[in-house]
């Protein structure tokens, strides 16, 4: 059989190549990420690999104590805001002004702890399906400039297939990926994610879920280590209690993570490219165009 025109010439080669690459590229995703419904890549640690770092700073929307100074970090951050709060708005504005991400920071369910740790709206289990897509569509409209969702609290929720499936589909609608701060080893997330096509990251390191200097000096450390083995690092911290004590921490150990190349970005920068639109259809067409260029000897 005679090769197509197409494969034929040396052009024509080296555009199908390119478009392979590119499809190959978008498929191929950071560890913890699902694009469009592909499978998670797992990294192995790679020396020449620029590292990164992604810090996401929780409980925006109240006019928490250490706002200020997340904000003014020297580096971009990812602000996740709560919905229908006092400050909401103006966290979200701040935070988008400064040039770092803003997602919202979904209040759901948890196994143990206080109601009134939730805030309005929350998503519970017993909710019926409408109602829960009612408060997740209506808490990213009220955060501006929201580029993505994690939860706030969620043990029991994420846990929960039925409800993290409305919640998923509600951001695969709305075109924001999620961030699954994993306070469950329980989580569906990244199930549902993937079933769906819902882009998704998780979360690798808690700075401060204790409140003291220490022990968020330990975590930083903990951070060092999984740099060790992972090209792209997730870490939440906290305003409110710990807000003083972790944006310090993090104001001081920022040049030394910089001396090693690592980079601080914005979650969204950990997604993976988006393919181009007309991939699919110029790829279908050319395969077409070389199937009926084939001709028999």
């Amino acid at each position: 059989m005679r090769r197509p025109l197409f494969q034929r010439t040396r052009w024509g080669r080296g555009v199908l190549a390119a478009l392979l690459l590119a499809g190959a590229g978008w498929s191929s995703a950071p560890d913890g990420v699902y694009a469009q419904g592909g499978t998670a890549a797992r990294e192995e640690a790679n020396p020449a690999a620029a590292k990164r770092i992604a810090v996401v700073i929780d409980d925006f929307g109240n006019g928490m104590k250490g706002t200020e100074q997340m904000l003014g970090l020297p580096v971009p951050l990812t602000a996740a805001v709560m919905p229908f709060l006092p400050t909401t708005k103006k966290d979200a504005e701040a935070a988008h002004a400064k040039g770092h991400d803003v997602i919202v920071h979904m209040p759901m369910e948890p196994v143990k702890g206080k109601a009134s740790w939730l805030g309005p709206n929350a998503i519970l289990t017993s909710l019926p399906d409408d109602e829960i897509r009612r408060r997740v569509e209506a808490a990213i409209a009220d955060v501006p400039h929201a580029v993505g969702m994690n939860n706030h609290m969620g043990s029991k929720a994420t846990a929960d297939e039925r409800v993290m499936r409305i919640v998923l589909q509600v951001c695969k609608e709305k075109g924001i990926f999620f961030l699954d701060s994993r306070t469950s080893y329980k989580s569906v997330i990244p199930q549902v994610a993937k079933e769906l096509g819902v882009p998704l990251l998780r979360n690798d390191v808690f700075l401060d879920d204790v409140y003291t200097a220490a022990h968020v000096s330990r975590q930083l450390g903990v951070l060092k280590q999984r740099l060790d083995k992972k090209t792209n690092c997730v870490v939440i911290g906290h305003v409110g209690p710990p807000g003083l004590i972790t944006s310090g921490a993090l104001r001081s150990a920022i040049p030394g993570f910089e001396k090693t190349g690592a980079k601080f970005v914005r979650l969204s920068q950990l997604l993976p490219p988006a393919v181009p639109p007309a991939f699919g259809m110029v790829l279908r067409s050319l395969v077409r165009a070389s199937g009926q260029g084939a001709t028999h000897r």
